[in-house]
């Protein structure tokens, strides 16, 4: 989690601007504690500034407060998505998996069938947010500086900017980043992980948390596989070793190999949404 990678939440923007602060929309991190140094420096000024050594010392749960205050507001989230019948997806990878290639073909195969948006996470610039637009669904820009992923307060923050309409499809790409995306629940339906056929099959191995918390695996740009070692059987079977629910399309974005698969399945999962 975040105790240590130096997430933090002051240049965060969404679409270009910074959030306007409250209790329930506040970014979720950790702030950094006071030194050793400057304790001392305040104890040197003035003694009473420090408790007494007698009293008993506490260890607080940080990580646990964190975690449910983030879950309350994906319970928020997921609410507004149930009201208006949204389907909402969490697509998570590391860097350069071909998340942003996989969204722009995914809208243009299907923006003349539903309403389409996209909520876009990046530590800067609004270059995905852009391809986004130019592929013909509004986008929403979410900048998290140092941040290294998206949490529930940012996504509701973010959909204040978005006109919603009912039976949307809500795909929300979040930082390239294998390891905190995983703890924080955004409110979504499904968290999609994509792992590209340039990176190691032993990825789902060395990443279990966001495998074991993703409900379907995209493996990415198998068009390639003729051309570089990557034994795309055993990662796949890594990654069903860590989740056994999980489902798996293979597939290149680029060049359409399987996704009439994937199409299917987030039709039928919409029209599920529409239903219920």
């Amino acid at each position: 989690m975040c105790t240590t990678c130096g997430c933090a939440n002051s240049q965060l923007l969404i679409n270009g601007r910074k959030p306007r602060a409250s209790a329930s929309s506040m970014p979720l991190h950790f702030r950094p504690p006071v030194s050793n140094q400057n304790i001392i420096k305040l104890n040197q000024i003035d003694k009473n500034v420090l408790p007494p050594p007698s009293l008993p010392a506490r260890r607080l749960r940080l990580e646990h407060d964190l975690l449910a205050k983030n879950d309350q507001l994906a319970a928020a989230n997921r609410q507004q998505y149930a009201a208006q019948h949204i389907t909402a997806l969490n697509l998570v990878s590391s860097p350069g998996s071909g998340k942003t290639t996989l969204l722009v073909k995914t809208i243009e195969s299907l923006r003349n069938e539903m309403p389409i948006v996209v909520i876009e996470g990046d530590q800067q610039t609004e270059l995905d947010a852009k391809r986004i637009r130019a592929a013909g669904a509004p986008a929403v820009q979410i900048n998290t500086g140092k941040g290294c992923h998206l949490d529930a307060a940012m996504v509701a923050q973010a959909m204040q900017q978005l006109q919603l309409q009912t039976h949307s499809l809500l795909l929300i790409e979040n930082v390239g980043n294998l390891v905190c995306p995983a703890a924080f629940d955004l409110g979504e339906a499904y968290k999609v992980v994509i792992l590209s056929v340039t990176e190691g099959e032993d990825k789902p191995l060395k990443y279990p948390d966001m495998f074991r918390a993703a409900d379907v695996m995209l493996l990415n740009k198998c068009d390639l596989l003729p051309y570089i070692e990557f034994d795309a059987e055993l990662a796949i079977r890594y990654a069903l070793q860590i989740n056994p629910a999980l489902k798996v399309f293979s597939i290149s974005a680029t060049r359409g190999n399987g996704m009439p698969d994937w199409l299917d399945w987030l039709r039928s999962l919409c029209a599920q949404t529409v239903a219920s």
